[in-house]
C-alpha cells in the first residue's frame, strides 16, 4: 500500500523543523560571508584586444570575402599560439614572473566572436597592475613573434589593456556566493527536517496508535505534571473547606 503525504502535513513537518532550517539557513550565510571576506583571495582581470587583418604588403587590390574568411579561419591556429610556451616562457622572463609557463597560461584566457577577426585576451591576477602587464606583454610577444612563426604579418593591436583607477575584483562576488550559500542551507535544512520525520517511528497522538495497531482508541491517559497535581490537591482542599463551613458563614464571607 502506497504511503501519501498531504500539504497540511508537509506544512506541519517544516513548522516543527522551522528552528532548524532557520539556523541551517542563517549558518550557510554567515560562513559563506567568512570565507568570501576573509579566507578567498581576490583576483582582478584586465583585456586587450588585437585584431587579424592583412598587412599592406599582402593585401591584394581587391580585398574579398575569401580573405576575410582566411584571417578568421587564422585565428583558431593563434588562439593556440598566444597560450603556447614559446609566447609565455618570454612573457615571464620579461616580467620577471615566478611562473612557469602551464601557470601563466591558466591565467589567460583568449576569446573570439563567432566570424570576427576581432581577439581578446584576458589576464586574471591577485594584483590589478600585475593582470594589465601580463595582457599586454602576451599581445606584444605575439604580435612581435608570429612573424617569425608562420611568415606572416597580419596581428595588429586594437586597445590595450589599462588598470583603472579603483580596481574591482572579478572573484569572489560576496552577494553571490552568500546567495547560493542561503539556498543550499535551505534546501539541506528541508532535505534534514524530512529525513528526521521519516526516520522518527515513535508514537505521538492517538492516530498514530490507530495506524499501527488498526484499533480503536478506547481511553487516553493524559500526562500529569506535578504543578498539575499541585493545583488539583488545593483547589479539592478549596472545594472541602467550604463545604465544611456553616452557610451563614458562606454567605457573609461572600
Amino acid at each position: 500500500m502506497e504511503e501519501t503525504i498531504s500539504l497540511k502535513e508537509i506544512v506541519e513537518v517544516l513548522k516543527k523543523r522551522l528552528l532548524l532550517i532557520i539556523s541551517l539557513v542563517i549558518g550557510a550565510g554567515l560562513i559563506s560571508a567568512l570565507i568570501t571576506y576573509f579566507v578567498l583571495t581576490p583576483t582582478y582581470e584586465s583585456s586587450t584586444q588585437f585584431i587579424v587583418n592583412q598587412s599592406t604588403e599582402m593585401r591584394s587590390t581587391e580585398f574579398n570575402v575569401n580573405d576575410i574568411r582566411t584571417n578568421v579561419e587564422l585565428i583558431n591556429t593563434y588562439n593556440v599560439i598566444i597560450k603556447s610556451p614559446r609566447i609565455l616562457s618570454e612573457v615571464a622572463e620579461e616580467l620577471d614572473l615566478p611562473l612557469t609557463s602551464e601557470q601563466l597560461s591558466g591565467k589567460i584566457q583568449v576569446a573570439s566572436a563567432q566570424n570576427s577577426q576581432v581577439v581578446t585576451v584576458t589576464a586574471t591576477d591577485i594584483d590589478p597592475e600585475t593582470a594589465t602587464a601580463i595582457a599586454n606583454t602576451t599581445v606584444e610577444t605575439f604580435q612581435r613573434e608570429i612573424p617569425q612563426l608562420m611568415n606572416v604579418d597580419n596581428v595588429k593591436i586594437l586597445s590595450e589593456a589599462d588598470t583603472p583607477a579603483d580596481p574591482q575584483p572579478v572573484n569572489p562576488n560576496p552577494m553571490l556566493n552568500i546567495a547560493i550559500a542561503i539556498v543550499v542551507g535551505g534546501m539541506v535544512g528541508v532535505g534534514l527536517a524530512f529525513l528526521f520525520e521519516y526516520l522518527d517511528n515513535t508514537i505521538k497522538s492517538e492516530a498514530d496508535v490507530e495506524k499501527e495497531l488498526e484499533l480503536p482508541v478506547l481511553g487516553v491517559i493524559s500526562h500529569i505534571t506535578e504543578d498539575d497535581v499541585i493545583t488539583s490537591q488545593f483547589n479539592h482542599a478549596q472545594k472541602r473547606r467550604v463545604r465544611s463551613e456553616p452557610s451563614g458563614q458562606t454567605k457573609k464571607s461572600i
